[in-house]
């Protein structure tokens, strides 16, 4: 399954925040985002690239000797940001169903 891949992927504290950076701009490149993650190195940033490429969240475009990533709108993520919302709406129903449950619950408070 192509989120197991995303998962994975996002599982890693610094490929989140490539992730992030990533989402905050039209594109960029590995220089561009190791500048912007300065703890990082561009060999460790290329290779975190990869496996966002690899999972699928994000794209690669070459232009000259330069490759440019971008968050991939049409990619897993949105599979991962639908299952998220599933998982909170769950949890979320299931302490309002605990809340209405208990005497003295002030509802208004949801």
């Amino acid at each position: 399954m192509a989120s197991d891949l995303a998962f994975d992927a996002l599982a890693d504290p610094v490929r989140r925040e490539i992730l992030s950076v990533l989402a905050g701009r039209d594109e960029c490149s590995a220089g561009e985002l190791s500048a912007a993650i300065s703890r990082v190195g561009r060999t460790a940033v290329s290779s975190h690239l990869r496996v966002l490429r690899t999972a699928g969240l994000i794209t690669e475009r070459r232009t000259g000797r330069f490759r440019m990533y971008a968050v991939d709108p049409t990619g897993p993520a949105q599979d991962v940001i639908r299952l998220l919302q599933e998982l909170f709406q769950s949890s979320l129903d299931a302490a309002r169903a605990a809340a209405e449950s208990t005497p003295g619950t002030d509802r208004r408070a949801m």
